[in-house]
């Protein structure tokens, strides 16, 4: 089967970052397609438009960040996907916690810690 995870940073290097950690496959049963958004408003058109199975949300993307957007899905859509937010400071995770984000990834990404925590959320969605 086949998953999709929308990225969102306003910066093309970083959501190739992103992308490059998670690998289209981050273990052998998942296939993965990406989907890109730049601004606050794509994102939100985004996840309306496509069926998105997960969202990975730079937490440091401006002038919306990937924290308060992960705080506004998990209050205002009723199915909101997995969210797993990317920070640079891992002392950042208690405002992930309070935007309600599923998972955290800290900047530089380890390819096996990121894979492992896509693939963990992606697999829980699939059974619930």
């Amino acid at each position: 089967m086949t998953y999709t995870v929308l990225l969102y940073s306003d910066d093309a290097r970083v959501r190739d970052r992103i992308r490059l950690a998670i690998g289209t496959r981050p273990a052998p049963d998942l296939e993965l397609e990406f989907v890109d958004s730049t601004t606050y408003d794509d994102c939100i058109r985004l996840i309306d438009t496509y069926d998105i199975d997960l969202l990975v949300l730079d937490g440091e993307a401006a002038p919306a960040g990937g924290l308060g957007i992960a705080r506004q899905l998990r209050d205002e859509v009723a199915d909101c996907p997995p969210v797993v937010v990317v920070i640079a400071r891992a002392a950042d995770r208690w405002l992930a916690a309070f935007a309600k984000a599923d998972a955290t990834l800290v900047h530089p990404l380890d390819p096996m810690v990121t894979g492992r925590t896509v693939a963990t959320l992606l697999r829980a969605r699939a059974t619930a």
